[in-house]
């Protein structure tokens, strides 16, 4: 069994990597060859734990636990996520390996939303912005500006200071003309809006966007967290990466909850867009909405080809169980 620190994965896998990997798992989803049940998870005081599990049918299993802290970083020193990863053989369940779940999971949650914009915003869109400025917001912005070429890029946070940090360092990161937005009105002027927070009081109202807008709703990872406004959802052409988890745990929970939208209002799944069975945008003026939960699909896709590059590599320690 091969153990893989944080460190080693991020040697392993770069942001291409992540995104042809998880494309990969989407498209064997939709041709029945990967199964991908709704994640399961409980709260704690001060958190929460959730377990994901996926199989790539006669390849790899994979299952996730993750603790979700989001005070770590200011009063434990922590990140807000942290787990592992347990992968075996999917034939006869022998344990392969064991790796650190937070830099997978980041990178294949951006992966996930590079997809969806590939399908669902504009070609033509340069503005993007970005509401949340930390470590997902981070891979959000690489994830859009990989699919769109951007020329600007705004950054909200509830935080001010943290705006000003995000803005500073990506634009010097990725080159481009990244600026702190002092309040959510400049939301109007983007083509692409990526919402990744912690919030639990929905932020994003249809006042905010404007016609021809893709938004990429990242936050809502459980059932207390909620970006989305239930009347801009039901106006959005909505694609989920999972019906049922969305309907659990995503902005799809809280439009059903209070009536919004029913299940049928979901145009699509990513599955879907990928394999190119549901098209995305029907016209330059839909708003489009991808409801991002995190699927453990997109955790064995990914564990599964960093795994096959330790081991190319000769990564990682070998331990056994036994």
């Amino acid at each position: 069994m091969l153990l893989l620190s944080r460190a080693d994965v991020a040697r392993l896998m770069d942001f291409p990597a992540y995104v042809d990997a998880v494309e990969a798992g989407f498209r064997a989803a939709a041709c029945g060859k990967a199964l991908a049940p709704p994640a399961t998870g409980f709260a704690v005081p001060g958190g929460s734990y959730h377990a994901k599990g996926a199989v790539l049918l006669g390849d790899t299993v994979a299952i996730k636990i993750n603790a979700n802290f989001p005070g770590n970083p200011a009063s434990n020193g922590l990140p807000t996520v942290q787990g592992v990863i347990y992968l075996s053989d999917a034939r006869n369940g022998r344990p392969l390996a064991l790796m650190d779940s937070i830099e997978i999971t980041i990178n294949r949650t951006g992966a996930a939303t590079t997809l969806a914009a590939r399908h669902l915003a504009r070609p033509d869109c340069r503005v993007a912005m970005i509401c949340g400025a930390g470590v997902q917001g981070r891979i959000q912005l690489r994830a859009i500006a990989a699919a769109v070429t951007l020329e600007r890029v705004h950054v909200w946070d509830r935080d001010g200071d943290r705006a000003e940090r995000y803005a500073r360092e990506m634009s010097d990161a990725m080159g481009l003309d990244v600026r702190p937005a002092r309040d959510l009105a400049i939301a109007r002027d983007a083509g692409i809006i990526v919402t990744c927070t912690s919030a639990r009081t929905a932020f994003l109202t249809p006042a905010l966007v404007s016609p021809g807008t893709f938004v990429a709703a990242v936050g809502a990872d459980n059932r207390d967290k909620h970006e989305i406004a239930a009347d801009l959802y039901a106006a959005c052409r909505v694609t989920v990466d999972s019906l049922e988890q969305a309907a659990e745990i995503g902005d799809l929970h809280h439009a059903l909850a209070c009536g919004a939208v029913s299940r049928e209002h979901v145009h699509a799944t990513l599955a879907e867009l990928v394999s190119r069975t549901k098209a995305g945008r029907a016209s330059a003026a839909d708003v489009t909405l991808f409801d991002s939960t995190g699927i453990g699909l997109q955790d064995v896709a990914a564990a599964t080809a960093v795994y096959r590059r330790a081991l190319a590599a000769g990564a990682g320690q070998r331990f056994s169980l036994a």
